[in-house]
């Protein structure tokens, strides 16, 4: 049986099998636009069977002469013919842009061509005094091929521009007629204009202070931000601003696509477009900045109570878990099932200063992982200096893996079997948790973006390295939460 063509949205049977030519099947598979069934956001790979029917080849990609100078007896191909008639390249009736321009205006331009003629046959109280109306501009897109042809054909003075009191084509008043003309407000429902002077609005939305901090966050990424490869296509419906806008919106309220496509005036499939390509921007951009303070820094801007009892600190870490929707491969559930939680997770390393900033965020691993293990992975026992400590909870008990480094951990004490602490042993663990909170209210503040409490879905779960990196940056464009006598 002939194989159906493989173009989506063609139901045709038969057709042209892919060239074996590398270059010319990437094209192929590039013209074609389908997705990949097994891995989202990558493009589908044709086999042995997969086709492109003949309705997706224009005329000039045949040969229309021998090489003995006469018509060939059958249709055949050019070689280097690539498919390119397809429902996002064509309209509703097969005509390209440029075509529909030009209809468009030779339409408009008949119309104002009948309104002249029928207005010379007007009695002098209904010729309007005003040079052109507004309404009449936008009665023209609202009317068929049909009624154009009548309305060419015809001199009759029933379609005219009205100025008067009543309507004598629709016998409206003025005022309705003016309210609809005039009504032609395009700016989107949401946009990050309106928010230029709400602070608490954009608090809201976007989990920034203020609109100079969003313009903080914008100018950090650089000049790249307005030059972006985009995942599906190039967007210029919405500005580079809003399209960050609606990422931190994302982010903040994890927002469904649907409507966030109403807020900001544009398609499900645009929303994802801009969402996946700035998450994945903003990552690569800020993972090249290296946001590990030196020593002298950290001590510089340690607070003076936490400086005064452990001068030698320079990151305090903690783990902290997402959560995620139960995925359906096995192995993938057993990776991501935390006991902890008793659910399915994603877990990642977070390691702040003394002072506040977030200064170390690993990457997201399943939420059966350990703490030891993620910790094992990390880069961070080449990134302390010999002398320096590192303050954590009881359940990275990694002090084996530093010691070769002279990097002391600041751990509460384990029993070890015995049922009783001295005094002095019960003060040092009150002081150690009493400073160790400050990651927790790091944890915390990340946490206000909603994305990290809710269940992140297949597309989101890819993205959690991502996401979470995100996240806890954005942390960093906040208020420091920790007071300086900490």
């Amino acid at each position: 049986m002939p194989t159906c063509c493989c173009v989506p949205g063609c139901s045709n049977r038969g057709g042209v099998a892919f060239p074996k030519d590398a270059v010319l099947r990437a094209k192929w598979i590039q013209a074609v636009r389908r997705e990949s069934s097994e891995e989202k956001h990558k493009l589908w790979q044709p086999g042995p069977s997969s086709v492109v029917c003949h309705s997706h080849f224009t005329a000039s990609d045949y040969i229309t002469e021998t090489s003995y100078g006469t018509t060939p007896t059958y249709r055949k191909r050019k070689a280097d013919a690539v498919p390119s008639i397809f429902l996002w390249t064509s309209g509703p009736n097969g005509n390209d842009r440029e075509e529909r321009l030009i209809s468009r205006n030779k339409r408009q331009r008949t119309l104002k061509a009948a309104s002249v003629t029928s207005e010379s046959d007007l009695p002098n109280e209904f010729i309007c005094d005003a040079d052109t109306n507004v309404a009449y501009e936008c009665e023209v897109s609202s009317i068929s091929q049909d009624d154009t042809q009548l309305i060419s054909d015809s001199t009759s003075s029933e379609v005219h521009v009205c100025d008067c009191k009543f309507c004598n084509h629709c016998n409206h008043h003025k005022t309705d007629c003016e309210d609809a003309a005039t009504n032609t407000d395009t700016t989107p429902m949401m946009s990050v204009e309106r928010f230029i002077h709400n602070n608490e609005g954009m608090l809201f939305y976007t989990g920034l202070a203020t609109y100079n901090d969003f313009r903080h966050v914008l100018y950090s990424l650089g000049d790249a931000s307005y030059d972006l490869n985009y995942l599906y296509y190039k967007v210029t419906s919405l500005s580079i601003e809003n399209q960050l806008f609606l990422t931190l919106i994302k982010l903040r309220q994890h927002t469904r696509n649907f409507e966030l496509s109403w807020w900001f005036g544009i398609s499900p499939k645009g929303v994802e477009n801009i969402w996946i390509t700035w998450v994945n921007f903003m990552y690569y951009q800020w993972k090249e900045i290296d946001f590990w303070p030196s020593r002298d820094l950290v001590k510089f801007y340690s607070p003076s109570d936490f400086f005064s009892k452990f001068p030698t600190t320079r990151v305090i870490i903690d783990g902290t878990e997402c959560p995620v929707m139960k995925p359906k491969p096995p192995v993938a559930q057993q990776a991501t099932y935390s006991t902890y939680k008793n659910r399915n997770t994603i877990k990642v390393l977070v390691g702040c200063t003394p002072g506040g900033a977030v200064s170390y965020i690993s990457d997201a691993y399943g939420g059966s992982v350990s703490d030891r293990q993620i910790v094992e992975r990390s880069a961070m026992m080449n990134m302390c200096d010999p002398g320096d400590s590192i303050m954590s909870d009881k359940g990275f008990n990694v002090q084996d893996l530093f010691a070769h480094q002279d990097v002391a951990i600041n751990i509460p004490t384990f029993f070890r079997k015995k049922n009783r602490m001295c005094g002095k042993t019960v003060l040092r663990d009150r002081k150690i948790s009493s400073k160790r909170v400050h990651i927790e209210r790091i944890i915390g503040l990340a946490k206000t973006f909603r994305i990290l409490k809710e269940p992140l879905n297949a597309t989101e779960t890819k993205l959690a390295s991502e996401i979470t990196f995100i996240c806890f940056m954005l942390c960093n464009f906040r208020r420091c939460i920790v007071p300086g006598h900490a």
